[in-house]
């Protein structure tokens, strides 16, 4: 028996233009994220709210996002996964469109809530699709090679497709680009996939209820210690309930008849790897591509184009160390070395970082770093996206790519939140250091720069852990070969008490 495919087997030409649908619809979701933080000034100025308000056009998406990533993977193992794409895609697209159209705040935040829900139905169903669709190995490092190099290379190109567009147009066409790829997807998708056999899978209602209300306050508590204080209850508060109700879904899901995320899914060893490593990038990449952008824009003086375009060399190597990490390195060596050693690459970039100053040159200074963080990122993503929905059952390929997925978005909340801090602390303490009386605008400028290289050294830390992490947890060895579903032996952790 082998693995439902959205795709007819003998199509091998529509297999490739599936990719390409796919890959489009995740580059419309990773470009939407930065290219957002990029018109956010222009809106507050166009539609007069204030900075402090600012932070919701963000969070309104995070929250919604985040929240419904488990719900939306379960759902695409329901209901089927070309209904959910089609659905997600034209759910997004029309939420970009109201945004782009906002003549108030509140019009536009609401949009962003909206893409949030649609992103959480996208997200996972684009990876669960591609596990299904290509099961051939040779087939399978290939396409997971290219979609790991749009996922890990999105963000950057995000940075430069924002800046033109806030150059040369204006911030609502950061909203109605997503119409564009949207409107490919839709066509091509719709013509090519086919509708999947049910797979079995059941909704377990009490669970997503809970793991959604926890999802939701950990977003928020995180995003409330990014832009306030750890100290105050709308942050702490929120951490703890959200804390409080994961522990809870954890326990429900060894009790539940049809559980949500299925124990034999995260006590894999290199699944539980790869979904703890999706959560290291995600907080540590925040590093490179927040206070990286800080830096060359309001110390270095760079456009937002000009940004941009400094980071393509780390986008360039990000999605050839991905292609080539998935063609010939997992298929000899699996996701072990590939996502430690990618994490030890990464803490040697940060390293290098820390030598900014207030006058440096990309050249000597930024772009062999940012090159050697973007080998080390395409070696994770390469092993850590395949590695996720590797052995799983049809059933549970939806719900195995949103654990991916709400893993990288746990990741950036609290990556968030703790470097924002770190950033904050550093620069004070610096000012209190080194301050003669009322401090100047240089001093004030080392300050900053001193906050950068004590994230980046934080960030280093993060990535150091996780290079302990993987190599204890992951497996040694190639994947295993999956084998006919119906034979898969239940875990103690997945059988009902009696």
């Amino acid at each position: 028996m082998s693995t439902p495919s959205a795709v007819p087997a003998a199509g091998e030409s529509r297999r490739w233009m599936v990719l390409a649908v796919i890959c489009t619809a995740y580059l419309m979701l990773t470009l939407d994220a930065t290219v957002m933080n990029l018109a956010l000034p222009s809106a507050q100025t166009a539609l007069h709210f204030s900075a402090a308000d600012k932070q919701w056009v963000v969070t309104a998406y995070a929250l919604s996002y985040g929240s419904l990533l488990l719900f939306s993977g379960r759902l695409a193992d329901l209901i089927g996964r070309k209904e959910t794409f089609i659905a997600g895609l034209a759910g997004f697209a029309a939420a970009s469109a109201v945004g782009g159209a906002a003549n108030s705040f509140g019009m536009l935040v609401a949009a962003r809530a909206c893409q949030g829900v649609f992103a959480a139905l996208l997200a996972p169903t684009t990876l669960s699709l591609l596990a299904t669709t290509f099961t051939d190995p040779k087939e399978r490092g290939r396409a997971f090679g290219v979609f790991s190099a749009v996922a890990a290379g999105g963000g950057g190109m995000g940075l430069l497709i924002g800046g033109a567009l806030t150059s040369v147009l204006n911030w609502r066409w950061c909203m109605y680009i997503n119409l564009v790829f949207a409107a490919f997807s839709l066509v091509v998708g719709s013509s090519l996939l086919t509708r999947e056999p049910r797979t079995g899978a059941r909704m377990d209602v009490p669970g997503v209820i809970v793991v959604s209300g926890g999802m939701l306050c950990l977003v928020y508590g995180f995003s409330n210690a990014a832009t306030h204080s750890w100290h105050t209850p709308s942050t702490w508060g929120f951490l703890v309930a959200g804390g409080v109700l994961v522990v809870l879904f954890s326990f429900w899901q060894r009790r539940a008849q049809h559980p949500l995320l299925p124990p034999r899914i995260v006590l894999d060893r290199n699944r539980g790897g790869s979904y703890l490593a999706a959560l290291v990038i995600g907080a540590g990449m925040f590093g490179v591509l927040l206070f990286l952008i800080y830096y060359m824009q309001t110390d270095l003086g760079y456009s937002a184009i000009t940004s941009g375009v400094a980071l393509l060399p780390m986008v360039g190597v990000t999605a050839a160390a991905s292609t080539v990490g998935n063609i010939r390195l997992m298929p000899r060596f699996g996701p072990r070395p590939l996502i430690s050693a990618g994490m030890l690459i990464n803490v040697g970039g940060m390293a290098l970082l820390t030598r900014i100053g207030p006058d440096s040159h990309y050249a000597s200074t930024l772009l062999g770093p940012i090159m050697v963080i973007g080998l080390g990122m395409g070696m994770i993503f390469a092993a850590a996206l395949r590695t996720g929905t590797s052995g799983v059952l049809p059933q549970d390929a939806g719900i195995a790519s949103a654990a991916i997925n709400t893993g990288q978005q746990l990741g950036g909340a609290i990556g968030t939140a703790l470097l924002n801090t770190i950033a904050a602390s550093a620069t004070t303490d610096y000012l209190t250091g080194h301050a003669q009386g009322k401090p100047g605008p240089a001093l004030l400028h080392l300050a900053t720069i001193h906050g950068y290289t004590r994230v980046f050294w934080w960030c280093a830390g993060i990535f150091a852990l996780g290079a302990v992490v993987s190599g204890a947890l992951l497996r040694g060895g190639p994947l295993p070969t999956p084998g006919p579903p119906s034979t898969e032996p239940a875990t103690e952790a997945e059988k009902v008490p009696t």
